[in-house]
């Protein structure tokens, strides 16, 4: 599963050449989505309005929402010094779970508010996910 935090949701809907391309060809596939924490859509339209509906417009953009469990976890993580609730809720959409199954990948532009033992990749790396 592909995850976009806040930072990555900011930048595909900023035009991110990489992201726009990445989810071209998820949109093309079949079962595919890119997962978007329900926080980070908040945390990216209050920093920039307009945001939110730009993203929702996108095919294979997939929201996920927060459930009576995820908010106590996340809640947990903040609470615990994680990070802010979006990026709790980024950490606990990649966590594994029965829905997703393994371990999952969260784009992000800001690696190092994610503790280690998550995959994070860079936006901006060369060859993002085969991408640049």
């Amino acid at each position: 599963m592909i995850i976009l935090d806040t930072s990555a949701a900011l930048a595909l809907a900023h035009g991110h050449e990489a992201l726009h391309r990445l989810a071209d060809k998820i949109a093309h596939t079949p079962g595919d989505w890119l997962h978007l924490p329900a926080l980070c859509l908040l945390k990216a339209e209050e920093s920039d309005a307009g945001v939110g509906g730009a993203l929702l417009a996108l095919p294979g953009l997939r929201v996920d929402p927060l459930s009576q469990v995820a908010a106590d976890a996340v809640g947990g993580m903040v609470r615990d010094g994680w990070g802010g609730a979006d990026t709790c809720h980024a950490l606990y959409a990649a966590t594994p779970h029965l829905e997703s199954g393994g371990m999952s990948i969260i784009l992000t532009g800001r690696e190092d508010a994610y503790a280690p033992g998550f995959l994070t990749v860079d936006i901006d790396s060369p060859g993002m996910l085969g991408f640049h």
